[in-house]
């Protein structure tokens, strides 16, 4: 709201986007303006059948498709007018009001520097993809790379750039290119160093000019892909409908560089978010209140950016990729064909789970494996250290993994509650590669002072913005409660601000590396003997002494006393009135069956919870119902999100119990037709999970 309050008046950025009781009720009485009969209006000016477009997928034939689609929407209105224009609100942000510093306080801790360009519209230009091909080399994390360079000097540790396509950022009148930094303490003091940086690497690309590049389309969800090929459908030729929104179809480089020419420093707009700003920022936003100051940006880096500077000699394109794979043979068919994985080794050290994929015949594979210690809950410090050692992982192994990820092999590496979680998955032929790459720098572990410093600091604000959302806090509550010997995130916080040495994090490290058990599963265009080798290379590189008992760890779950239970806890932000109502019934240690029967229980009762407690009851956005296993004890929840100024919790509290006495007396009266409709549709649901986990890997025509 504050960047669309920077353009011009009159143009429909300025607009107020939501609505409320003012913008609703309020303002439109005190102009004698009948909201409804302007909405009834809109409706019959916009809601033609012209406008429109329909996509429906199925497994039914073309004819039962047709006669569904002549049933349901031949009766929508079709008015005839002309299509409405917007071609002369371009140009909004070309005001003095744009290119300025505007210092912002955000609801978060987070020091951040956004950067944004005001472009003509580039829809136009779908074939070429202007701002894809820029905001891919901006968002390169790779050797050379703007992150790189600033990774380096300490002063960031996240850089996204681009236009997310949405009509706030792209339309028929401009469209926004931003680039965003998650800045560190002191990369914070040297915002305009950072800025500078982001301008010599965009000068580079100028002067340098484009080259040929290309991109590969991913399979889709259904709901996912009939809702983007129905926007398609509104912007691109017909011919591009299925391919447009995704593939570089036209090269064109005279349209990438007169995108690239445009963003220059004298025609960007800054934004510098800091909570430290609150005592400087006396300006607010109009609808969400948001403080903020607006000031001229400093005349040594107006003069230095109006000027020919010099370029950065450390900034350079991305490097030749040695992880894109180029053998795509598939395995050969393993001589007995199991539907589960089945275990393959298993040793004192770790155990591996292995399932050749048989049935969609790509040539990609899924890694996983977790590194069990004992060490990590024995205390909320040794829980720090742990997350404290994941996070300087990670960021080690930022840029020399990046090219896979770029070559579609991802990765992640996890700090599970018991352990470290390494995943990779893609392409399987250099797959093994990057494996290699991560187990090598946990290997080889080790992290600078700064690097320390920088990444406590940011952990310590982790904790903070996590604790301070009512959903994430009554999570974290409601486990604590349950699982004996859970470390909070109040304490983890609470212990993180007392302090931790770089000394003490050195020997958790050691330790952790010392005594380890490693499960692991591997599937897909993998043989068993080459999957064996995941494992046997951990082992070689980490050398490390089995566990005294190696069996999975698990916390202990509470067993809730049969009666009724009361914890309230504050929000740690006082200026939030959410409010989160979680209403949790425990059911015990169940088997597979009974498992089942709870997610069949919740599945029935998602719609009449919805109906109830948000529709009739109004008592909050998100309201739903949902099986809990919590360490293997299972439970149901009801969660409705309120708010303190509309309703109490315990009014939110009675109005659930109400509704579960009411579906109680719903489910008396289940015929068996309907459950087995139920069951179907679980059934159905489960499948097609499963069906789009395995084939979120298929390979996509190029």
């Amino acid at each position: 709201m504050l960047l669309g309050s920077l353009a011009k008046p009159g143009h429909p950025m300025r607009k107020f986007f939501w609505g409320n009781a003012e913008t609703l009720k309020h303002e439109p009485k005190n102009r004698n303006i009948d909201i409804y009969a302007r909405l009834k209006d809109f409706w019959q000016l916009y809601y033609s059948a012209h406008y429109m477009n329909l996509v429906v997928q199925s497994k039914e034939t073309l004819d039962t498709l047709e006669k569904w689609v002549m049933e349901i929407f031949s009766q929508i209105p079709n008015n005839g007018l002309p299509k409405p224009s917007f071609g002369h609100l371009t140009q909004p942000f070309d005001t003095p009001e744009f290119h300025k510093l505007y210092r912002v306080v955000p609801v978060r801790k987070v020091h951040s520097l956004n950067i944004a360009w005001g472009l003509p519209p580039q829809q136009r230009h779908y074939r070429v993809k202007p701002l894809h091909y820029i905001s891919w080399l901006v968002g390169h994390e790779g050797k050379g790379s703007i992150l790189s360079f600033l990774r380096k000097k300490f002063w960031a540790l996240t850089l996204h750039g681009g236009n997310s396509e949405t009509g706030f950022e792209q339309n028929s009148t401009y469209s926004i290119f931003s680039i965003s930094v998650t800045l560190t303490e002191e990369g914070y003091e040297y915002f305009y160093e950072i800025a500078h940086a982001i301008f010599q690497y965009l000068k580079m690309l100028q002067k340098r000019g484009p080259d040929k590049s290309y991109h590969t389309a991913k399979k889709t969800d259904p709901a996912d892909f009939v809702e983007s090929l129905c926007e398609n459908m509104q912007h691109f030729q017909k011919e591009d409908f299925l391919i447009g929104n995704n593939l570089l179809l036209d090269y064109k480089p005279e349209i990438i560089a007169d995108a690239l020419n445009q963003l220059c420093p004298l025609k960007a707009n800054l934004f510098l978010l800091s909570a430290g700003h609150e005592e400087k920022c006396h300006l607010k936003e109009r609808w969400f209140e948001t403080q903020y100051s607006v000031e001229d940006i400093d005349k040594y880096w107006s003069d230095l950016w109006a000027s020919d500077f010099e370029l950065n000699q450390d900034l350079h394109l991305p490097e030749e990729n040695k992880y894109i794979a180029s053998n795509f043979t598939l395995k050969v068919r393993d001589c007995s064909e199991t539907q589960h994985p089945v275990k393959i080794l298993n040793t004192q050290l770790g155990c591996l789970w292995y399932k050749k994929d048989n049935k969609f015949r790509i040539p990609k594979a899924y890694v996983r494996f977790h590194l069990i210690s004992p060490l990590i809950q024995q205390c909320s410090k040794s829980v720090v250290l742990f997350e404290l050692f994941v996070n300087i992982f990670s960021h080690n192994l930022a840029e020399p993994a990046y090219e896979a990820d770029v070559a579609q092999l991802e990765y992640k590496v996890v700090a599970g509650e018991h352990g470290l979680i390494i995943r990779v998955k893609g392409f399987n032929h250099k797959l093994p590669l990057l494996f290699q790459l991560i187990i090598d720098h946990l290997a080889d572990f080790n992290f600078t002072p700064a690097t320390f410093e920088m990444i406590t600091e940011q952990l310590k604000k982790t904790y903070f913005n996590i604790l301070i959302k009512p959903e994430m806090l009554a999570k974290d509550v409601r486990l604590f409660i349950l699982e004996h010997g859970r470390w909070s995130i109040i304490d983890k916080y609470q212990r993180l601000m007392k302090g931790i040495s770089v000394e003490s994090l050195s020997a958790f490290i050691k330790a952790f590396k010392s005594h380890l058990f490693v499960e692991g599963l591997a599937q897909g265009n993998l043989t068993g003997r080459k999957s064996k080798d995941f494992l046997n290379y951990i082992v070689q590189k980490l050398q490390f002494v089995p566990l005294a008992h190696p069996c999975p760890v698990q916390f202990r779950v509470v067993d809730l006393p049969n009666t009724h239970l009361l914890c309230k806890v504050k929000t740690l932000n006082k200026g939030d009135a959410n409010s989160e109502v979680t209403v949790y019934y425990q059911s015990g240690a169940r088997s597979l069956r009974e498992y089942t029967l709870m997610e069949l229980l919740v599945m029935h009762m998602e719609e009449p919870c919805f109906n109830f407690l948000r529709t009739k009851q109004t008592l909050g956005y998100h309201v739903y119902p949902a099986c809990r296993n919590t360490s293997g004890i299972l439970g149901f929840s009801v969660t409705v999100a309120t708010q303190a100024t509309k309703n109490n919790t315990e009014l939110v509290d009675k109005k659930i119990e109400e509704f579960l006495v009411c579906f109680e007396e719903k489910l008396k009266i289940l015929t068996t037709e309907v459950f087995n409709a139920q069951v179907m549709g679980e059934a159905v649901e489960m499948h097609r999970v499963k069906m789009a986990l395995l084939l979120s890997w298929s390979v996509k025509s190029h």
